[in-house]
């Protein structure tokens, strides 16, 4: 495809955002520019993976914070699910807990709200070209992060108990050194939502009812030391 046949290819774009307003005027706006043809709307990042299913839409437009289902997680659920689909934040939140959580779930775009209309549909064609769809806000952003030395990663942990992810034995250990949510989705990279969604599997796995109990299955299983007296 040429570079200018690119340009004119009308891209059909999934909006999603758990604000009924917010929603609808993202596709109002849409609906007067060129270039771009909504093909649906979900409420939640849970009906935004269904939709792309049935859909194919070349572009999700993705809020972060959303029930059932958080952007973050939709966008890895629609990268690894559906490749052909790509995803473009439109959020509220340009922090580091948003972006690097978003961008390393798949994102190849990231916009704030407060973006106008030709800077949306920029950003959709960059990213089916194979680029980038960035605010110049999130590139100084990137820029700084790169500027910053990498945080140590977790450390390993050994075979995970009663059929435990990788990633819910990660959260396990992290409660046993007494992280909070918050703290947790700082060393994970992911959002605090997607914590909690982790806390919640494994406290099922594992029969837990609290951190309490979550601390003392750790120390068990092995998986983490108690404090030395």
């Amino acid at each position: 495809m040429t570079e200018k046949e690119g340009q004119t290819k009308i891209a059909r774009v999934v909006v999603a955002d758990d604000q009924t307003v917010v929603r609808e005027g993202i596709v109002m706006l849409l609906g007067l520019l060129p270039g771009v043809e909504v093909v649906g709307a979900a409420g939640d990042g849970e009906e935004a993976v269904r939709l792309v299913g049935e859909l194919a839409p070349d572009v999700v437009l993705m809020d972060l914070r959303m029930p059932r289902c958080d952007g973050v997680e939709a966008t890895r659920r629609i990268r690894a699910e559906y490749p052909g689909t790509q995803v473009v934040v439109l959020t509220t939140f340009s922090d580091d807990e948003s972006l690097f959580p978003a961008l390393r779930a798949g994102a190849r775009g990231y916009l704030t709200k407060d973006a106008d209309g030709d800077e949306i549909v920029r950003a959709v064609h960059s990213v089916l070209s194979g680029d980038a769809g960035l605010s110049p806000s999130v590139q100084r952003r990137l820029l700084e992060r790169l500027s910053r030395p990498e945080p140590e990663p977790a450390p390993a942990v050994g075979q995970s108990p009663d059929g435990l992810t990788t990633r819910e034995t990660e959260v396990l250990v992290l409660i046993a050194e007494g992280l909070s949510n918050q703290e947790i989705a700082r060393r994970l990279h992911v959002s605090t939502a997607t914590v909690k969604t982790h806390i919640n599997n494994l406290f099922a796995k594992a029969g837990l009812k609290d951190r309490a109990q979550a601390v003392r299955y750790a120390y068990s299983k092995g998986l983490a030391k108690p404090p030395a007296r």
